[in-house]
């Protein structure tokens, strides 16, 4: 099979399918702990305005969780993969953390959910009180549906916040009043620029010590902590300083790989993106992983690298468009909208490239439903 996609410049090139669809391995067992960030299905049919009013197809996106849950997966939900803050709002991720709960429990699948500010526009922000009092409502929320939260990183607290004693003072607040272990998260400002600066430093080092001495100070509420910097060495210099007990969650979808496996005395757990989309070859090379079979695990593994950096290459906060088109080549859903209108934010050029990668790295689950799939998108862009 092959096809027609846009190249370099004004030319196009034919291309063969080369790969073939990686089978997961259901009822595996995981020797890490493996967080996928859902997105959320939009219902184009009912979105009059998708800029501001975003609708969502609730059984699709619930069915894409069942998906992940089957595949061994536990879900970070409510997320910045599901447009928290890019046109899915707090309104909309609090009726998708209750039905998520709701569902979870019908398979006992494993869930916990992003709190924050979002509901608080940062220009309205004042003090550190009205970011403290945005998290607790957030918090209160999701502890009151017998969830778990991840404390999201918060632009309004980067707007407002004068120095790390802030951040500490905030922190050290939401901690100490959480009802039960929290999964904090360390956001770069490639994924959103509002978070310049966070931990009251634009120096690593400098966050570096202002996040651990959090850490340690409620290490008890501290499940662990996702780091999305896209750097191997800053996750590695954060993983080598967390208290014992406390979890390293990589959220680095450059690097992945080679985090979770470690370096034989530590390892990352995950949280990451890019798990909802190379959900079956995943599971196939955790499962490996587990097994002990570290080279099965990278021959697996290996080939979704490439993908991952063309979804998340910058601008990085647009990543969410090519977790959406996969789900969409590989029939998760009918159509290619999103929230917000947010498939608009990558060419084509992009996803032709991702369809390549995602074929050489056996993610096509269906090549025939893939190929005409995209076969009509870039009829659309006049490809």
């Amino acid at each position: 099979m092959d096809i027609v996609l846009p190249g370099e410049g004004d030319r196009s090139a034919r291309y063969a399918l080369a790969g073939r669809p990686v089978q997961p391995v259901i009822g595996a067992r995981f020797s890490r702990i493996a967080y996928a960030a859902a997105h959320v299905v939009a219902d184009p049919l009912d979105m009059t305005d998708p800029w501001s009013r975003p609708v969502v197809d609730w059984d699709r996106t619930m069915a894409f969780r069942h998906h992940l849950w089957r595949l061994g997966f536990r879900i970070a939900e409510a997320m910045d993969t599901s447009q928290r803050g890019m046109g899915f709002d707090w309104t909309n991720a609090q009726e998708l953390i209750r039905r998520s709960i709701a569902e979870a429990r019908t398979v006992a699948g494993d869930l916990a959910s992003g709190a924050g500010t979002d509901h608080l526009v940062p220009a309205s922000a004042r003090t550190l009180d009205d970011v403290i009092a945005a998290y607790e409502e957030q918090f209160a929320f999701i502890e009151g549906q017998g969830g778990k939260a991840i404390m999201m990183a918060s632009r309004a607290l980067a707007a407002v916040a004068k120095g790390p004693d802030d951040y500490a003072l905030v922190y050290d607040r939401i901690l100490g009043q959480a009802s039960s272990k929290v999964i904090l998260h360390w956001l770069g400002d490639m994924f959103d620029p509002a978070l310049k600066g966070y931990w009251g430093s634009d120096d690593f080092e400098a966050a570096l010590d202002t996040v651990v001495a959090i850490i340690e100070r409620h290490a008890g509420k501290v499940e662990g902590i996702k780091i999305s910097l896209l750097d191997a060495g800053r996750e590695v210099a954060l993983r080598n300083r967390l208290p014992d007990g406390v979890l390293m969650f990589t959220g680095d979808d450059f690097n992945y790989p080679e985090l979770i496996a470690g370096d034989g005395k530590r390892h990352s757990h995950a949280l990451l993106g890019i798990f909802d989309a190379i959900a079956p070859v995943a599971n196939a090379a955790l499962a490996k992983l587990a097994d002990g079979d570290r080279a099965g695990y990278d021959a697996l593994m290996a080939p979704t690298v490439p993908l991952s950096r063309k979804i998340f290459e910058a601008p990085t906060e647009y990543y969410k468009a090519g977790i959406v088109f996969m789900a969409w080549l590989n029939g998760h859903q009918d159509h290619f909208a999103m929230v917000g209108g947010m498939q608009s934010a990558r060419g084509i050029r992009h996803y032709a490239e991702v369809f390549r990668l995602a074929d050489q790295a056996g993610l096509l689950a269906d090549p025939d439903l893939a190929m005409s799939r995209m076969k009509s998108l870039c009829a659309v862009a006049g490809v």
